[in-house]
């Protein structure tokens, strides 16, 4: 295994960078916890009718994608304003606020409210992704975030397992561990968390101008081929919404999997996941560039989300999983790319403007995977209940598409780009021209 970022120039400590790596399994493993549960909690609410439950769950996943999507430019530029730090904080206890809405709620409408919250509050994994650009230099980002996938990986490994485990015994208590291990990690987080963003780093003042989708997108806009890179994020977010929206039901609908088989089957994603984001993203991006490794995620994870679709059987679902976990190499090589393009007092805002595209994706995403699965259930003679995954798959396929029509180096963020940094130009691989 490669081993962890060093510190940066700055000088900051990379025990930083391990406390953030901690953060983020806590919060997997709190989110994992409760994956398995909520769409058969909702089903519960509406008689154990999946198609209901799964209308249902568009809207759930529909409105926290809204608030996000609004809430991601606002919290994105509060931590290049103020710090990273607050932002990390007020992220997780919104969400240990949603996972209690959820153990005690005595009605669809105050699941509804917690959901909201967590969408309002969602800026934890972007905000944490921009603290690792404040602590890592820039050489090294593309594998310090192969190793916050890792983190999340590695949540996920015992998170699902556990939640499908305690499920078996009440459908409310793996929200109520979910809350416990959220706000006990935020608590610690306020004694030890340092802030990594310098004030002589920080934005002069809160524009609200910048704070909003519009003005998140038009820094996109405003850097050569980071509005493509955008894009390819955004596909790629669409693409994943698939496992929020349908996984759960489509798996104990066509394999009749049991809470805590869709556990386990989670946990071995987890296992294989890091794997791939431990062992192969350093050696990949040396190999093959960020863009490399971006091509090889897309190509996986298009290949992967269609063998899920068309298997039958739930032995040929677990066959495809290896070919699908190579898909963890996109995100490092998509970030690192995407890094480069701005300066340390736009992290922030960079995160933000991917927070809000990842909302608007989930905001597309539960109405395309979860209204497109109910209407297969709906016309049986189709026999075509995995026609969510194959159009998960076409939004994969769309980012490979697109990344490799840049492969002419037309595009500086795809090719290497200007490295406002360090104030030069940068190679993918991360060396100096």
């Amino acid at each position: 295994m490669s081993a962890p970022p060093q510190p940066s120039a700055t000088g900051r400590p990379s025990a930083a960078f391990g406390f953030i790596f901690a953060s983020a399994v806590a919060s997997a493993m709190s989110i994992g916890l409760m994956v398995p549960i909520l769409p058969n909690l909702l089903k519960q609410f509406v008689g154990g009718d999946t198609a209901a439950a799964s209308e249902w769950n568009v809207l759930f996943a529909t409105s926290g994608g809204l608030m996000s999507f609004f809430a991601g430019p606002i919290l994105g530029l509060m931590s290049d304003r103020w710090g990273r730090r607050p932002v990390l904080l007020i992220s997780m206890a919104g969400l240990g606020i949603d996972f209690l809405f959820m153990a005690f709620a005595p009605t669809l409408g105050w699941l509804f409210v917690g959901r909201l919250i967590s969408g309002a509050t969602s800026g934890l994994f972007s905000t944490a992704n921009a603290y690792v650009a404040d602590v890592t230099p820039v050489e090294g980002r593309a594998r310090a975030f192969g190793w916050m996938g890792a983190a999340f990986s590695f949540g996920f490994l015992a998170g699902p397992a556990m939640g499908g485990l305690l499920g078996q015994f009440s459908l409310r208590l793996p929200f109520m561990v979910a809350a416990a291990l959220t706000l006990t990690n935020g608590l610690y987080g306020w004694f030890v968390l340092p802030e990594s963003l310098p004030r002589s780093s920080r934005v002069d003042r809160f524009d609200l101008k910048k704070a909003n989708p519009l003005g998140a997108l038009r820094l996109l806009r405003s850097r050569p081929g980071l509005l493509r890179l955008g894009f390819v994020s955004f596909l790629n977010q669409l693409g994943q919404m698939i496992w929020p929206s349908v996984f759960v039901l489509y798996t104990s609908f066509r394999y009749g999997w049991t809470p805590g088989v869709i556990g386990l089957t989670m946990m071995a994603g987890g296992v294989t996941g890091i794997v791939v984001q431990s062992f192969l993203v350093a050696p990949v991006i040396r190999r093959f560039g960020e863009r490399g490794a971006l091509m090889a995620g897309a190509g996986a994870a298009t290949l992967g989300l269609a063998w899920y679709g068309l298997a039958r059987r739930g032995l040929v679902y677990w066959a495809g999983m290896p070919v699908s976990s190579l898909g963890g190499l996109f995100i490092p090589g998509l970030q690192g790319l995407m890094t480069r393009c701005v300066g340390p007092e736009e992290q922030g805002q960079l995160q933000g403007a991917n927070q809000s595209l990842a909302g608007l994706a989930a905001v597309i995403g539960p109405s395309l995977y979860g209204l497109t699965f109910a209407w297969a259930l709906r016309h049986p003679r189709l026999d075509a209940p995995g026609l969510p995954f194959l159009i998960a798959a076409s939004c994969a396929a769309g980012c490979l598409i697109l990344a490799f029509a840049a492969a002419d180096g037309s595009t500086p963020a795809l090719s290497g780009g200007f490295d406002r940094d360090n104030r030069r130009e940068t190679s993918t691989a991360g060396e100096t021209r």
